[in-house]
């Protein structure tokens, strides 16, 4: 089991049934999936571009990402549809908890001019949404072999209900917030 998970089942997840006073274990909220999206712009010229994200996607994941094709195409951003332009992974159970884990311990701590985390981008459901300006802050990939410094979007989607309890289960698991 992840070291994660094992937390929040011998101390989360009591400390939460206490502070918003569940009378359930099931009504505690707990990570359900975490999906990591990366949006490849030049992959419109050159669809090798493709092919590395999908290959750093993997690195950090431990997953085989799924590649997205354009909906619709649009002349102005010469995209047509059915062309490839991204990848994403849903992670789920184990996988999830390490990723959640090394995310926090490992690669945020790498960001230049790290101040933590915006409590403002919750959903209204309890699930939060973070971007992450380079991929060269997980230590899987490899500086060497990167031809462009990427982003992508890590979704973090909770059972939570409302925002407040979703922020309490982040918080709980040590995701780094600003103190507003």
């Amino acid at each position: 089991m992840a070291r994660l998970y094992d937390l929040y089942k011998d101390v989360i997840r009591p400390q939460l049934m206490k502070d918003f006073n569940y009378s359930n274990v099931l009504e505690v909220p707990r990570l359900s999936k975490i999906v990591i999206n990366a949006c490849v712009g030049e992959a419109t010229q050159d669809s090798k571009k493709i092919q590395i994200v999908v290959d750093e996607l993997m690195a950090i994941t431990g997953q085989k990402p799924v590649v997205t094709t354009a909906k619709k195409s649009i002349a102005q951003f010469k995209l047509r549809e059915g062309m490839q332009i991204g990848a994403k992974v849903t992670l789920r159970r184990d996988r999830m908890y390490e990723f959640m884990d090394r995310l926090i311990n490992i690669a945020l701590p790498r960001v230049r001019d790290f101040r933590g985390l915006s409590s403002k981008s919750f959903d209204g459901h309890g699930n939060y949404a973070l971007g992450i300006k380079e991929q060269i802050i997980f230590p899987e990939v490899n500086y060497d072999k990167i031809d462009k410094v990427r982003g992508f979007d890590v979704i973090i989607c909770t059972t939570a209900q409302t925002n407040k309890e979703g922020l309490a289960l982040l918080k709980a698991l040590n995701l780094p917030f600003i103190q507003s």
